[in-house]
C-alpha cells in the first residue's frame, strides 16, 4: 500500500509543477489554488508512504521521480528541449532510486 501512496504523491507533485508554472507567481486565483490543494494532497500521501519507508529514501524517491515526471511531460507536451544531457541526468536519477531501493531500506 506504501508504493500506492507513493506514486500517487508523485502525481499530484507533478501536478504542483504543472500548475504552479500557470499560477505566475500567485497571481492567478485558480491555478493557485490548484497549487495548494496538489501540494496538500501530495504531502499528505507522502506522510502515508513515509509509515513503512525510511524517511530519506521516500523522499527521495518521490522528489526524483516527480522531477523525471515534471521533465517528460515538458518534452512531450509543452515543447521543451529533452536533449542528451538531460536524458543522462533522467538516467542519473533513475540508477540512484534503484540503488536506493535496492539497498534494502525500503
Amino acid at each position: 500500500m506504501s508504493w500506492l501512496y507513493l506514486g500517487l504523491a508523485v502525481v499530484f507533485e507533478v501536478a504542483v509543477g504543472l500548475l504552479a508554472s500557470k499560477a505566475q507567481g500567485f497571481t492567478r486565483l485558480w491555478w493557485t489554488l490548484g497549487t495548494l490543494a496538489s501540494g496538500a494532497a501530495g504531502t499528505v500521501l507522502l506522510s502515508r508512504a513515509l509509515l513503512t519507508f525510511d524517511v530519506g529514501v521516500g523522499y527521495a524517491i518521490w522528489t526524483s521521480i516527480s522531477g523525471i515526471g515534471i521533465v517528460l511531460i515538458g518534452a512531450l507536451f509543452l515543447g521543451q528541449r529533452l536533449h542528451w544531457r538531460r536524458a543522462l541526468g533522467i538516467a542519473i536519477i533513475i540508477g540512484g532510486v534503484a540503488g536506493l531501493q535496492l539497498s534494502g531500506a525500503a
